[in-house]
């Protein structure tokens, strides 16, 4: 159960938001050099720390904390960066140098507008040691071995680890402070190290437009068009990250070489392999995700995903078209879910709505006509909006005769294993979602993937998919402010997005 600690030792007074995520940055890098020195001098055989320097491996604590003023209250149409209560909100931050446009993006705010004022010390959560580790490997070379490092040193604990803020599971207890962030260090330190570990690559070139996909083709599709950006002087896109931790910048290496890199890159190891495209801004570039078949790996990936707080993520996959009209390779544009994965009923029960965000529907909309060049009742025949069927059970046409008067009256146009899953997670951790679809059989109407039929479908309609979330993307890059929207904050939120 997750707890709000309390500060040990602080800077109070008037700090700026970029003052108070230097000081993050100065006392977060103190506990990890002296908890990777303590570790290895124990390795080395030497003594294991003391009780004094034991209490310096801990995580920095920001705090926020408001009275206010006679004059009224802020007005503004934010979903985000909002103060409900007096008092005092607080939250342990992890990397605070890679998180410093975010965590000042979201002070300013409370300090301009609602007079808070701020201050940084020392918490006492604990970093875990293997949270410390760069590489991993550190210690294998040492005496120690891992259950005598847990004798001595502070290790990563499940009881510790929650999403009860996420979740609404969080109860305000007098003298404590209010959470700041949906997420606390060990939290996030926590779904680092498992990106790292699902996706083959390193956490920090997680990108804020992300697209999630069911194919490995789209994930081709979007590597040619990253080593065309590259290869293209005005492109914004200044490096690529692969998977097994390459990496493609522009002009370093010739496109034969990049070519040859990316052929080399071992995506098989790992179980979502993730490629992620980085604009010359460091904000706004476009990570791609393979996160294979199913609501359980959608559902894992993106709890770890959302702790970067991205911009949006988009599901481009392939779905099963319901009507007698569609055609295969036609498009869907998710506006409604019918939830039959079952994974996530608990955290988000089945009669909570899963809204559609208007700003990426109309986006994924204009972006369609943009890239398809079609317009009006012609955009229409290809791009049908309704409610999605997603189902933990690839066989489920097994179950027809008992499925059937449920879609009937979900009035559902398509069927998928994943998307649902997606904007589910979105609601849940206040991430903008959307989903697009393209129809690769219709399984009520006796059309299937044929061999020589799904390669004509992948070469026509794979291609143009991609570049349909792409540009969505594009649109939605001039659209911040909107797309945090308030369809996913509640009446009693943390004042971080």
């Amino acid at each position: 159960m997750i707890e709000i600690v309390t500060m040990r030792t602080g800077t109070h007074g008037f700090l700026t938001p970029e003052q108070a995520v230097t000081s993050l940055e100065e006392i977060h890098a103190a506990a990890i050099t002296i908890l990777r020195t303590m570790l290895a001098r124990f390795a080395d055989g030497g003594p294991p720390p003391t009780t004094e320097e034991r209490a310096q491996f801990c995580y920095p604590e920001l705090r926020v904390d408001w009275v206010p003023g006679s004059g009224p209250m802020p007005r503004n149409r934010r979903a985000w960066a909002k103060l409900q209560e007096p008092g005092v909100y607080a939250t342990t931050v992890t990397h605070p140098g890679a998180f410093r446009s975010y965590l000042i993006e979201q002070l300013t705010p409370l300090v301009s507008e609602y007079g808070a004022t701020l201050s940084v010390g020392q918490s006492r959560q604990e970093i875990p040691y293997p949270y410390a580790m760069q590489s991993g490997e550190e210690l294998s070379a040492g005496r120690a071995g891992a259950a005598e490092l847990a004798r001595h040193f502070p290790t990563p604990l499940l009881s510790e680890v929650g999403d009860e803020v996420a979740d609404g599971l969080w109860e305000f207890k007098p003298g404590q402070p209010r959470p700041l962030a949906l997420f606390d260090a060990v939290r996030v330190d926590y779904s680092l190290r498992r990106i790292v570990h699902y996706t083959g690559t390193d956490w920090r070139h997680v990108q804020p437009w992300i697209l999630l996909t069911n194919y490995q083709r789209y994930v081709d599709q979007f590597v040619q068009r990253g080593l065309t950006e590259l290869a293209t002087p005005d492109s914004p896109y200044v490096a690529m990250a692969l998977p097994g931790g390459g990496l493609i910048r522009r002009n370093e290496i010739s496109v034969e070489a990049a070519v040859a890199l990316v052929a080399a890159v071992p995506w098989q190891r790992f179980q979502m392999p993730a490629y992620h495209l980085i604009r010359e801004d460091g904000q706004g570039g476009t990570t791609i995700v393979n996160i294979g078949v199913g609501p359980s790996n959608a559902k894992t990936v993106t709890d770890h995903l959302a702790v970067l707080r991205p911009n949006c993520w988009i599901m481009v996959g392939h779905c099963g078209g319901l009507r007698a009209t569609q055609q295969i390779g036609d498009y869907v544009l998710a506006h409604g879910y019918l939830r039959r994965d079952r994974i996530l009923d608990d955290l988000v029960p089945l009669e909570v709505p899963v809204p559609a965000l208007a700003e990426v529907q109309v986006a994924l909309q204009d972006a369609a006509a943009k890239v398809t060049g079609e317009q009006g009742d012609e955009l229409k025949r290809r791009l049908r909006t309704g409610t999605v069927v997603t189902y933990d059970d690839r066989n489920w046409e097994l179950r027809w005769s008992k499925e059937r008067r449920r879609i009937n009256l979900a009035r559902a146009v398509a069927v998928d294993m994943e998307s649902g899953t997606l904007a589910a997670q979105g609601y849940r951790l206040r991430v903008p979602y959307g989903t697009l679809l393209c129809v690769s059989d219709k399984p009520l109407h006796g059309e299937i993937k044929l061999p020589g039929m799904a390669t004509a479908f992948y070469q026509r309609a794979v291609s143009e998919h991609l570049d349909i979330g792409l540009a969505a993307f594009d649109i939605l890059r001039s659209q911040l402010g909107g797309l945090h929207s308030r369809k996913l904050r509640s009446f009693d939120e943390p004042p971080f997005r």
